[in-house]
């Protein structure tokens, strides 16, 4: 009954936290559409390829939602006999796509801006340098609330520090706080363009819009990447588990033990372990199913538990027995 009421609860507040992260994505994609919308008339209008830079970069971010609202949908799907350990990984997949859309369509459309203004020398008129730091302004103010309300939602999860476990407000996070950056980066350049009539200053805050794009494209991606290839367990929640199956006076040591997330609040453990001499078949799969059930019971995110259960004095059957399986929490 208790591993009952702890799963339920476990899903209740699954099923809370995804709420809260799918209105922060839903936020940010509003402020980014209308942002970009802004942006690229302004930018159309002032011929500033800064606050063009600025508009690819909504633009990407604006699809990436879409992504993280796709992963949100998908990743709490069931598991099914196609796939045993559930669809948690969905989040790092479209994290990863939402990695590449910033590359592609925020850094390297910043950097052909900034080229493409060194090369044509363009100039703005006083009406246009005013335009743009409007619409910047404005941007800015949109993408700082929702930074804010994307770093409240974090700090709730963590209990008061940020917790970015979620690929997806980690990846809100990270758009959220380039963007301000950027748009202040896009601001000064094209303040600088204005007082000295170098459109250098433009071309360079574009480029350097560019290369901080592609800088947390790369960080984002390599995160989705180790996820996605079987990341291990943080190293404390695999010391504490390795601790606890050591406690068992059952247990004669611990001869292996391996963590791998397979979501955000899902872990795979596998173990093995020597068993204390003396114990015939049927009572190493009273210990083996009693052992995992503990495990569950103290660490709700070990979702699927396999115990590779030993006798030194070579128990019969004790390698093949249901024990030996994986069955969450012994049940």
């Amino acid at each position: 009954m208790s591993g009952t009421s702890s799963k339920r609860k476990k899903q209740t507040r699954r099923t809370r936290a995804d709420r809260h992260t799918r209105i922060t994505v839903l936020v940010a994609l509003a402020a980014n559409l209308v942002i970009a919308v802004a942006k690229a008339v302004g930018g159309v209008f002032a011929g500033s390829p800064a606050l063009l830079s600025e508009a690819a970069h909504s633009v990407a971010d604006s699809l990436n939602e879409v992504f993280l609202l796709a992963a949100l949908r998908r990743s709490r799907r069931p598991a099914d006999p196609r796939h045993p350990f559930g669809y948690g990984k969905e989040r790092y997949f479209w994290s990863l796509l939402a990695a590449v859309g910033i590359f592609v369509m925020g850094g390297c459309f910043s950097f052909f801006q900034g080229f493409e203004a060194l090369r044509s020398g363009a100039e703005e008129k006083f009406s246009g340098y005013v335009a743009g730091l409007v619409v910047l302004g404005v941007a800015f103010v949109a993408e700082g609330l929702s930074l804010l309300r994307a770093l409240y939602q974090a700090r709730r999860k963590g209990g008061g520090s940020a917790d970015l476990s979620d690929p997806a407000l980690r990846t809100v996070i990270a758009e959220d706080g380039t963007a301000v950056l950027g748009v202040t980066l896009a601001a000064v350049g094209m303040a600088l363009h204005m007082v000295t009539g170098q459109v250098v200053w433009e071309a360079a805050a574009s480029m350097v819009i560019g290369a901080l794009l592609v800088s947390i494209a790369y960080r984002l991606g390599r995160e989705a990447r180790d996820q996605l290839i079987g990341e291990a367990a943080d190293p404390g929640l695999t010391a504490r588990i390795r601790a606890l199956l050591g406690a068992q006076p059952e247990i004669d040591s611990v001869e292996a033990l391996f963590t791998m997330k397979t979501g955000i609040d899902s872990t795979l453990v596998a173990a093995r372990v020597d068993l204390v001499p003396g114990l015939d078949s049927e009572r190493v799969e009273e210990v083996a199913v009693r052992i995992k059930r503990s495990v569950a019971e103290m660490f709700p995110e070990a979702d699927r538990i396999f115990l590779d259960v030993t006798d030194r004095d070579g128990a019969t059957g004790t390698r093949e027995s249901p024990a030996a399986t994986g069955e969450r929490g012994g049940a």
